[in-house]
C-alpha cells in the first residue's frame, strides 16, 4: 500500500510540469528552454541533498563502472522523456498532453519481458523473464478508461495536426521513461539509494540538455524572467520531488511486475491534478457531467489497483506463517 501512496504523492507533483509547460507556452517561452532549464535546476538541490548523505563518493565511483550505460539510459529515462513532454505542451493543452501520457499504463506493462525479476525457488533465488502482468494491465485499462472519458469532451475542439503533434511525443516519452527508470535500477543494483540514483541519470543527462540551450539560445535568445521562475518551480516539484517519491515507490517494488504496475498506474492521477490546475491558473473550463464520470472510474480502477496488491501480500503472508 505505501509504494501506491508514494505514487500517488508524486502524481500531484507531477502535475505541475503540465500547467506550468502549458503556462510558459502560453506566455511565449520556448519548448527548449522549458525542457532543458528543469533539469539544470534540479543539479544543486540534488547536490546537496547527496552531499549532505555523505553518498557522492560513492555515486560517481558506480557511474564509472559503466559510463556508456549510464549515458545511454539516463538520454533515454529523462531526455527522451522530458523534451517531448515540453515539445507536445507547444501544441495540445495541459489537460490533452496530460491525459495522452497515461498511455505509460500500458507502455510500462508492455516492457516486462524485457527484464528479469528474482524468484525464490526450492533450489534458492533465480532469476526469470518476466511477463506482462496482465491482471495489472486489465486495471490499467480502467483507469485509461476514465482518461479517454474526462478529456472525450474536449478532443472534440482539437485538429488532427494538434492531436499528431501532442500524441506523437508524449507516446515516445511513455516507453522512454519507465524503460530508462528500470535499466537504471537494474544497473545501479542495490548500491545506490533513490537520491543517488535520480542526481546520477541527472548528471549524465545534463551534456544533453546543455546542447538543447544551446539551440535554445540560437534560437530563441535568452529566456524570459517569467519562464526561469516557472521551470524553477518545476525543477523543485516535479524534477526534485516527485521524481524522488517514484522512483522510491518503483524501487520498493522492483522484483514484482505486478506492484510494478500498479505503481506506475498511480500516474494516472496526474491528470486529475492537472485538470484542476489548470481550472485554477488558467481559467480552463470546469469538467463537464461527462469527465467527473471519468473521475470517478480512474478513482475505482486506484482502489481496484489497492485491492489487488494488498490482497496479494496477505495471501503471502498467510502461507509463510502456515509453514512456519
Amino acid at each position: 500500500m505505501r509504494p501506491i501512496l508514494l505514487g500517488v504523492c508524486a502524481a500531484f507533483f507531477f502535475a505541475s510540469t503540465f500547467v506550468l509547460n502549458r503556462s510558459m507556452e502560453l506566455s511565449g517561452g520556448s519548448w527548449l528552454w522549458s525542457a532543458s532549464l528543469r533539469y539544470i535546476f534540479m543539479v544543486p538541490f540534488l547536490l546537496g541533498i547527496v552531499i549532505g548523505q555523505k553518498k557522492l563518493r560513492g555515486l560517481l565511483r558506480v557511474m564509472k563502472e559503466h559510463p556508456g550505460l549510464w549515458l545511454l539510459w539516463s538520454f533515454v529515462g529523462f531526455v527522451l522523456f522530458y523534451a517531448p513532454i515540453c515539445y507536445a505542451a507547444a501544441y495540445s493543452p495541459g489537460w490533452l498532453t496530460a491525459g495522452t501520457w497515461q498511455i505509460t499504463i500500458i507502455s510500462g506493462s508492455l516492457l516486462a519481458p524485457i527484464f528479469t525479476q528474482k524468484v525464490q525457488t526450492g533450489s534458492g533465488p533465480v532469476h526469470v523473464r518476466g511477463r506482462i502482468p496482465l491482471k495489472g494491465l486489465g486495471m490499467s485499462m480502467i483507469i485509461l478508461a476514465g482518461i479517454i472519458l474526462m478529456q472525450a469532451d474536449h478532443a472534440g475542439g482539437i485538429t488532427s495536426s494538434e492531436l499528431l503533434a501532442g500524441l506523437i511525443p508524449v507516446l515516445i516519452a511513455s516507453f522512454a521513461y519507465p524503460l530508462g527508470n528500470r535499466k537504471m535500477m537494474q544497473i545501479s543494483g542495490d548500491k545506490l539509494n533513490t537520491f543517488q540514483r535520480v542526481l546520477g541519470m541527472t548528471l549524465a543527462s545534463l551534456p544533453f540538455w546543455l546542447i538543447l540551450s544551446a539551440i535554445a539560445y540560437a534560437k530563441h535568445g535568452m529566456p524570459g524572467k517569467g519562464q526561469i521562475m516557472q521551470s524553477f518551480l518545476v525543477a523543485i516539484f516535479s524534477g526534485v520531488i516527485a521524481t524522488v517519491l517514484f522512483f522510491k515507490a518503483t524501487d520498493m517494488v522492483r522484483d514484482d511486475m505486478d506492484k510494478m504496475a500498479s505503481v506506475e498506474a498511480t500516474q494516472s492521477v496526474s491528470v486529475l491534478f492537472a485538470l484542476l490546475g489548470e481550472v485554477l491558473f488558467l481559467s480552463s473550463d470546469i469538467p463537464s457531467l461527462l469527465a467527473w464520470t471519468g473521475v470517478l472510474t480512474v478513482m475505482l480502477g486506484m482502489v481496484l489497483h489497492s485491492f489487488s496488491s494488498r490482497k496479494k501480500i496477505v495471501t503471502v503472508n498467510q502461507q509463510l506463517g502456515t509453514k512456519a
